[in-house]
């Protein structure tokens, strides 16, 4: 109905209207100022939905900025939630049909308009969960955007997670130990507002590996000496860049650095798992958004001795080619380009959309206070060696060691790089970084860096 879509304002009087009417009228407005929305009908321009097992997140993008209110149900689970100030639309109701069936946590979705002016969302639910709902202002390509994040009720902890992909691999009880043993003091599980702690279990759960048997006064052959020095497998923590509403640079041939990355990650990750006593650990597994500082938490939570985080280069000129590796500077950059690259980096989240009302300010401070000179130090080392390899399958855009703040490479106990592992925007690598041969090379290259770095300094790999 007509009366249904466009809303009379509320300041809409005949012309013959008292002045005492027309200034009621006007508290009105000024009672509604904080919801600019609410003077006209707002537009949903988009809708998309980003499942994973992390967390799923729906987004609806629209052309003004509008307020939303949200509660969650029981017998059966679901999540309620009131938009204000727009109407249906087709866009909207293309909601219902991107839900997928493997979603975690979203069975399916009804919308329907409840009130002249607000449209209701009702999601059935297949597990309780801790909702986020939070508004992001227009950034980049997104006009503003209202934003639905469904977590689990209890938190999930990167080293269960570990865990739980081992199967019979006979790291399986060391990491389990680490995970179940793990001091007070440790980097702790990442948490949203709502969610619990996960708690340990009293006994390991079935399918695992035992404990090794001893014999009882029978001391037990010395190992080797690195060996020796470590009571866990040695993790390295791998963050493909960007994700979800943070699609990164995209090539001219519409090549998304987001997937590429993440492409080259789990390569990366397969070759690392190949190798003796050795793991690695991905920030993130599937295409969503990872907040730069939560990217930082899972690495310390799982104790990774190296961070290595993947992207791929832009810039406006096509011309521009080559391989970069950057590590932390807490001193300005170290060139005009590398300050240029951190903040756009850095701008990650505010296009993949952070909940700056969950954002643990106290958390960041602390890891931009504590970064140390020596985990400095060690980066710049794994960097240049990184580097080197990457010399020999591509050309170097630059052929040392950048540095720069960036957020994502603010662990203070964790020598850490970023991989620009080429310019996207430059079409010939473009095409290169499309190819699976080339990412093999790209993995490769680093892997073979990484290992050059522990076999250098032996004692970097001792950590327990």
């Amino acid at each position: 109905m007509a009366d249904d879509t466009f809303p009379a304002r509320a300041d809409t009087k005949p012309a013959n209207g008292s002045r005492r009417r027309l200034l009621a009228s006007t508290g009105v407005l000024l009672a509604f100022q904080v919801i600019p929305s609410l003077s006209r009908a707002a537009t949903i321009v988009a809708v998309r939905t980003w499942p994973a097992d992390e967390y799923t997140r729906v987004t609806l993008e629209m052309d003004t900025e509008l307020k939303a209110e949200h509660f969650t149900l029981d017998n059966p689970h679901r999540l309620v939630v009131d938009i204000q100030g727009v109407t249906m639309n087709s866009t909207i109701k293309e909601l219902v049909s991107k839900i997928r069936p493997n979603d975690p946590y979203i069975a399916s979705v009804r919308v329907a308009q409840n009130r002249t002016d607000v449209v209701r969302l009702v999601m059935d639910l297949k597990q309780p969960i801790a909702p986020q709902v939070f508004t992001l202002k227009p950034i980049g390509e997104y006009k503003y955007r209202l934003v639905l994040d469904l977590y689990p009720k209890v938190a999930q902890d990167p080293l269960l997670a570990i865990l739980n992909n081992t199967e019979s691999d006979p790291l399986a009880q060391v990491l389990e130990d680490l995970a179940h043993n793990a001091p007070a003091a440790d980097a702790p599980v990442p948490t949203v507002p709502g969610q619990n702690l996960p708690s340990k279990p009293a006994v390991p759960p079935p399918g695992r590996l035992p404990p090794v048997a001893t014999i009882p006064n029978e001391p037990a052959p010395a190992p080797p000496a690195i060996t020796r020095r470590r009571s866990r497998p040695l993790m390295i923590a791998i963050d493909p860049g960007h994700g979800g509403e943070d699609p990164g640079a995209i090539g001219r041939g519409g090549t998304r650095e987001k997937d590429i990355v993440l492409s080259i990650a789990k390569r990366l990750k397969k070759l690392i798992d190949a190798q003796p006593n050795t793991r690695a650990y991905l920030t993130r597994d599937g295409d969503y958004f990872v907040p730069l500082h939560v990217r930082v938490q899972k690495a310390r939570r799982v104790k990774a001795d190296l961070f290595i985080s993947v992207h791929a280069d832009a810039w406006i000129k096509p011309s521009a080619r080559g391989s970069s590796v950057y590590a932390l500077s807490q001193n300005g950059a170290t060139s005009a380009a590398a300050r240029m690259m951190a903040k756009r980096e850095n701008e990650a989240d505010l296009i993949g959309g952070v909940n700056l009302g969950s954002h643990n300010e106290q958390v960041a401070k602390v890891l931009l206070d504590l970064s140390t000179t020596a985990q400095i130090n060690d980066s710049m080392r794994i960097g240049q060696m990184v580097l080197g390899e990457i010399s020999k399958i591509n050309t170097l855009h630059k052929r040392n060691v950048e540095r720069a703040g960036f957020a994502v490479l603010k662990a203070p106990d964790i020598p850490s790089i970023l991989i620009e592992t080429a310019f996207i925007s430059n079409p010939e690598e473009e095409r290169k970084l499309r190819s699976s041969q080339h990412q093999n090379r790209i993995a490769q290259a680093v892997l073979s860096g990484i290992n050059g770095y522990f076999e250098a300094s032996p004692a970097l790999a001792r950590r327990s």
